[in-house]
This record gives C-alpha cells, structure tokens and sequence, in this order.
C-alpha cells in the first residue's frame, strides 16, 4: 500500500530505439497478494504471475482482456506476491511517439489508463521481469505528490475486493481514469 501512494509524482521512463518515452505517476492501485482476492496472486505462483512473488522493483507485465499490455511495480519482499498497477501518467517526453503507437486524442488523456499507457509505451511481455533499477524502463525520482493532493478511493476495472480503498489518485490530474 505504502507504494501504491509513494509511487504519485514519480517519472516512469522507457528509452526506446526511437526515443525516450516518460511519464509522472498520477494514479495507481495496490494489488495486495494472498490477502486480495483481486489480485493475480491471490490462489499461489502461476506461470503468468511469478514475478509478482520475486523482489521488489520489477515489472509485472500481464495481457488483459485480449488486447492489452498492463504494467505493475513489484512491491513485497521475495516469496511475498504484491504489485501496485500504474493506472494514469501524465505524459512528458516522447508524446509524438506514444501517439504513433495509435492514440491521437488529447494528451492530457493518452496516458488515463493502464491499457493506454502500455500500447503508448510499446510494451508486451518481453518487458514482465524487468528490474525498474536497470536497463531500458524505469522509475525516477520526480516530485512526490503533496498528502494533501492524494485521494484515496476504491479500485475500478474489477470484480472481486472492489470496496478495498487502494486506488491512489493525484487530485486534480485530467490524466486520471474515469470511473
């Protein structure tokens, strides 16, 4: 949980062959493991989820409804299955690449949910495991989002655990998923 919210304000960056792509974290949701029956991880390791039981600070990258590459944050010790999905980024670097990727809206929405931020961030299942320290995609410091501009909500998207208060929101941000 701690995460979900401290992750608010923070740049999530991708340097690409074409270009570097960033983005500031405005909106996540926590995904709390064995204790969250909303979460991938709630009945045990699976092929599809095993890196939400390694350490902290990889990408878990999941397929979703066919069509969608969505982008977690590890976030629990080894053998402990926790994840914060990145729902909303408010884009910085590298929008004309993002909107080569097929989204030709608004800018303040080409990153307002997690679907939009994986195909403008080209990722796909070759990006599951990465470490956020090293290589190509990353998390950089940024400015923490001020306590007093978070809202804390229930999550959205979802069918199981849904009065759980684990959706972080940047108050304010036209980047933020409608629900």
């Amino acid at each position: 949980m701690t995460l979900a919210r401290d992750l608010l304000g923070r740049i999530l960056f991708y340097r690409t062959a074409g270009g570097l792509l960033a983005g500031r974290i405005v909106e996540t949701e926590a995904y709390t493991g064995a204790a969250d029956p909303a979460s991938h991880a709630f009945r045990g390791p699976t092929a599809r989820n095993t890196v939400m039981f390694g350490p902290a600070g990889h990408a878990y990258v999941y397929f979703s409804y066919g069509m969608h590459y969505c982008l977690n944050v590890t976030a629990e010790r080894p053998g402990t299955a926790g994840a914060v999905l990145l729902r909303g980024l408010e884009p910085l670097a590298g929008i004309d690449l993002m909107r080569a990727q097929g989204d030709h809206g608004a800018a303040s929405r080409l990153l307002s949910g997690p679907g939009k931020i994986g195909r403008a961030f080209g990722l796909t299942l070759k990006d599951n495991g990465r470490d956020f320290t090293r290589g190509p995609l990353g998390i950089s410091a940024g400015t923490p989002a001020a306590a007093d501009q978070v809202a804390v909500s229930r999550r959205i998207g979802i069918s199981r655990a849904v009065d759980f208060p684990y959706r972080f929101a940047v108050i304010g941000s036209r980047s933020v998923s409608r629900a």
